[in-house]
């Protein structure tokens, strides 16, 4: 941001939004249509939460005049920022504002999963709160259904409520398409090939919670609940489960670990 500052006035008068979508660190924003901008029923409630507002609007439509010192033109552009933010979280939920994150979305330009199970699964940009300065931007995986934090913190900074806690999840209703199926693949610890018996006897509880909400989703009608199948069956599965609870203890540090 503090590029702005190298700037001359004719150029971040004139090209503002070109400026701030270009600059390093705002890579997470697309660009707001000017006609969004321009009316104000999009911007209803907004000029009190932003200081310095009408100018700000200004700034960011491009048409800013006023002859100021430096102080109080860099706090109109920290305002425009926040209003550009604030914005951009209500743009990219119409239909125009989808269809532009979906783009940086199939490019992974949002980064992607660094869960290895995930097999770099493209990331979306979320916040955990609507309200601005609670929590900053958070990465969300569709397939983990997990948060991350952003590898550079540029964007780390970013204020989470600049895209909002349902973007992602309307983008998934919007375009069905393109949400990943949710992978059942986990990591199994094991001591010499055997699972270790704590993290075996909590996974079989949770594949039988999975398979009792399988069979109820069936039973009311409901297939395909959106979970890849894993390449054993499940046969092989309590196969398994049945050599563990037969392995061997092994010993260690004046206790015992059952395998």
């Amino acid at each position: 941001m503090d590029e702005f500052g190298t700037e001359t006035d004719s150029d971040y008068t004139s090209y503002w939004r070109d400026w701030f979508i270009s600059s390093r660190g705002n890579e997470y924003f697309c660009e707001i249509d000017e006609d969004y901008l321009t009316d104000r029923f999009n911007l209803t409630g907004l000029n009190t939460e932003v200081q310095y507002y009408q100018y700000a609007l200004d700034l960011v439509t491009d048409v800013f005049d006023l002859d100021c010192d430096d102080d109080q033109r860099e706090q109109i552009e920290k305002s425009a920022r926040h209003l550009y933010g604030l914005v951009h979280a209500r743009y990219i939920v119409t239909t125009r504002g989808l269809s532009k994150m979906l783009d940086k979305y199939k490019k992974s330009e949002f980064g992607k999963c660094p869960r290895v199970m995930c097999s770099q699964q493209a990331l979306l940009p979320m916040g955990q709160h609507d309200t601005p300065t609670h929590s900053a931007v958070k990465l969300y995986c569709a397939k983990c259904e997990d948060l991350y934090n952003p590898k550079s913190t540029r964007h780390a900074s970013i204020d989470g409520a600049y895209f909002g806690t349902s973007f992602h999840n309307i983008l998934f209703q919007v375009y069905p398409n393109v949400q990943p199926a949710k992978s059942m693949r986990r990591y199994e610890p094991k001591i010499f090939g055997f699972r270790v018996h704590a993290a075996a006897a909590l996974m079989r509880w949770q594949e039988e919670r999975r398979e009792e909400t399988v069979k109820g989703l069936r039973k009311f009608g409901v297939e395909g609940v959106g979970f890849l199948e894993d390449e054993e069956s499940s046969e092989e599965i309590e196969e398994e489960f049945g050599a563990v609870q037969e392995g061997p203890v092994v010993a260690g540090g004046g206790s015992q670990m059952q395998l």
